[in-house]
């Protein structure tokens, strides 16, 4: 799991870099980190709207989008995803 989330942390920040026209990526983070936010919120209840319907394929379907969001929000934030298994790491250690 690891690997794919920082494989997509990888893509997201080439996004960031080039910035291209075309891209969903670099149109979330043109809007800045409320936007980015605003987004990542949205997904969370998504995400907990599907779990209240007791619809599993759409409960994953929704975390996909939502892990996707957050990776975008820490590629913002220059947040790493070592940083975040490290300090997952330290609680359940």
């Amino acid at each position: 799991m690891e690997e794919t989330l920082t494989e997509l942390y990888g893509v997201i920040l080439e996004r960031k870099r080039a910035m291209p026209e075309d891209s969903y990526t670099a149109s979330l983070l043109k809007k800045g980190r409320g936007g980015i936010v605003k987004k990542v919120a949205e997904e969370c209840m998504e995400v907990v709207i599907a779990a209240l319907e007791d619809k599993r394929e759409q409960v994953v379907y929704e975390m996909a989008d939502l892990w996707y969001h957050l990776l975008v929000l820490m590629a913002n934030e220059q947040v790493r995803p070592e940083d975040v298994t490290k300090e997952l790491r330290r609680r359940f250690r």
